[in-house]
């Protein structure tokens, strides 16, 4: 059975700085179509949830993904923290409204098991994966490249999907 193929936009939500990162994947094969980070300017929290807004729907109607991969907010020891980023992990969401994507969501551990095999992986080993596993040459910024591990990791996870859909569908099962 061979995995249709997708175009898969992945978000690392930051309330200064949300990464993204766009991938084709079919089967097996994954290719990075572009990776950046979307910075709020100033210190206008409203200002920088539009910038993420708007910068998400630019890439959406730009590129034309299929499906939306978040990285699901964590609690942190401060609140306030939390709602910002929640706030952030919205307009991005939101910015891809228009096109009514689907949106898949992944917690912080469940994106560095996929990639790396190991859930408490740090920021360095993300990187090192997403070069590897795409092809990618020099830099990538941490947001970035977590952006991209999102995208990889719902790419891993809608494969598995289907090819669970495909044995059910047969009458497979344990």
């Amino acid at each position: 059975m061979k995995d249709t193929a997708a175009r898969i936009l992945g978000i690392d939500p930051g309330s200064r700085v949300t990464g993204y990162g766009i991938i084709d994947s079919e089967g097996q094969t994954l290719r990075c179509v572009t990776h950046g980070c979307i910075r709020g300017e100033g210190d206008d929290l409203t200002g920088r949830l539009r910038d993420i807004f708007l910068g998400v729907r630019e890439l959406v109607e730009t590129y034309g993904p299929g499906e939306i991969a978040v990285e699901r907010a964590f609690v942190h020891k401060n609140a306030d923290s939390a709602l910002k980023l929640g706030q952030a992990r919205a307009a991005a969401i939101c910015g891809a409204f228009l096109k009514s994507l689907p949106v898949h969501e992944y917690t912080p551990r469940e994106v560095k098991l996929a990639v790396t095999g190991k859930g408490g992986a740090d920021k360095e080993q993300v990187q090192h994966m997403m070069r590897i596993l795409l092809g990618l040459k020099g830099d990538l910024q941490p947001d970035s490249a977590d952006a991209l591990a999102v995208a990889v990791c719902h790419a891993h996870s809608r494969g598995l999907s289907a090819r669970l859909n495909a044995l059910m569908a047969r009458g497979g099962g344990a």
